[in-house]
């Protein structure tokens, strides 16, 4: 074996292309055509194994179009055989510097790295990608899902967002829609999907519970005469006296602002059990509705309930965004008036804003003293070092706004919202469909003062 490396010219047909990284060896018109006139000038390194068979290590691309274009010879440097997770990471890193390699690429590589008993550390400190990079490619490739997308050409990304939800056949068909009609929602509609599916998963757990006790559970219930159940607080015993949580023969579940659920005793029936309501309904002296809400109402209520759901969705992208924007080596541009302009224009960002939430922006580590009263990880971080003031800033500001938005804010738009908003969509942010509404409704204010 040559411990040498040694430039010979030979047959392109008598070489050995092992498994290699790149699937697609884009074997296009003009490339075969280029090697047919000229050759191939840049020589394929290859290794001598002790059968004598000539194994390509780079050059793949190459030594097909060689073939292809009927070349007789091509140079190729033989040098000594690596050991084979090495090869396949210098044809990664390799193609990685020449930004030929796709996402799927990436992943099949580090698979086939993990398979041979490289780590997830070892594997990103050889390729200079990120573990974290590496180790959601590989979570892609484990999946029948995730490996799928992998290979119709999506992102390691949106394969593992596919991969996340392979067991949920509307959700998946939903993403797919978002990925082939609307890609930039892909992460408020997968934000969406999570809270439905954990407050799903939530409920039922609850459900299952208080179903293991016997107690029935009904999905309404009110206060008033027009409903078939009535919270036992909004009723009255036969004799008149207030119902109490004795007389309940059924329960309705409900989610409070902070999304815990909660079972609340109602009395299903209640007319036929000689019940009655302690209240009518009363709207400021007009004629109170009787009977069940119109289908106007019902709509206007399913778009409150939609959109309010939304938002607080968004609320989760929003921060994960700027979390990967103040992780960058430099401060997203415009950031010095962005601050001052909050501070000047709505001072409570900087004077209410959330330390824990500004602390996670900026990846701040902290010890976790959470329930002391006055803790602010944002204010320890500041304390213990003096590097990047700019963007503890920036999270500061950031955060101060995340407490101003409720999941309702976009019934009633307030100008530090549009400011914020428009904002982080100046800096790549793409808004959801419920932000947008708070985003146009400073371009209707402008409007109608022009």
């Amino acid at each position: 074996m040559n411990t040498t490396p040694t430039l010979e010219m030979l047959d392109p047909t008598t070489l050995t292309i092992d498994v290699n990284v790149r699937k697609d060896a884009a074997l296009t018109p003009a490339f075969v055509a280029s090697i047919k006139e000229h050759g191939v000038l840049e020589p394929v390194i290859a290794h001598r194994k002790d059968d004598g068979t000539v194994h390509v290590l780079m050059g793949q691309r190459r030594t097909r179009a060689a073939v292809e274009a009927g070349r007789p010879e091509i140079p190729v440097m033989v040098t000594e055989s690596p050991e084979e997770a090495e090869r396949i990471v210098t044809q990664v890193v390799e193609n990685i510097q020449r930004s030929a390699l796709t996402e799927a690429d990436e992943a099949e590589a580090y698979h086939q790295l993990s398979l041979i008993g490289v780590s997830a550390a070892q594997i990103a400190k050889k390729t200079g990608r990120t573990k974290i990079t590496v180790e959601d490619a590989l979570k892609a490739k484990s999946t029948t899902a995730g490996d799928a997308a992998l290979g119709r050409g999506c992102t390691i990304e949106e394969a593992l967002i596919l991969a996340e939800f392979e067991d949920d056949p509307d959700a998946t068909e939903e993403l797919e829609s978002v990925l082939a009609d609307e890609p930039d929602m892909l992460l408020h509609v997968t934000q969406r999907l999570r809270d439905k599916r954990d407050i799903a998963a939530a409920r039922a757990a609850l459900i299952a519970e208080l179903e293991g006790q016997g107690k029935s559970i009904v999905e309404d219930a009110g206060h008033y005469a027009d409903e078939d159940a009535l919270y036992v607080s909004a009723a009255n015993r036969a004799d008149g006296e207030p119902a109490t949580e004795d007389d309940a023969n059924a329960y309705i579940i409900q989610r409070d602002w902070q999304g815990n659920h909660s079972a609340k005793p109602v009395i299903n029936g209640w007319k036929e059990l000689g019940f009655t309501p302690r209240h009518e309904r009363y709207d400021g002296g007009r004629q109170a509705q009787s009977g069940p809400m119109t289908e106007e109402q019902k709509a206007e209520r399913k778009t409150l309930i939609a959109n309010n759901k939304a938002m607080e969705s968004a609320g989760f992208v929003r921060r994960e965004f700027v979390k990967n924007l103040l992780a960058r080596k430099q401060a997203p541009k415009g950031w010095q008036y962005f601050t001052v302009h909050a501070i000047t224009h709505h001072p409570e960002t900087a004077s209410g804003y959330q330390g824990e939430v500004a602390a996670d922006m900026i990846g701040a580590k902290t010890d976790d003293k959470n329930g002391r009263w006055g803790w602010n990880p944002l204010r320890e971080h500041v304390a213990n070092t003096t590097t990047r003031p700019e963007f503890s800033l920036i999270a500061l500001i950031c955060a101060g706004y995340e407490k101003t938005i409720a999941k309702d804010s976009w019934r009633s738009p307030h100008q530090s919202h549009r400011d914020y908003l428009n904002q982080l969509v100046t800096w790549g942010y793409t808004a959801s469909e419920t932000e947008q509404i708070i985003i146009d409704s400073g371009k209707e204010t402008t409007t109608d003062a022009a």
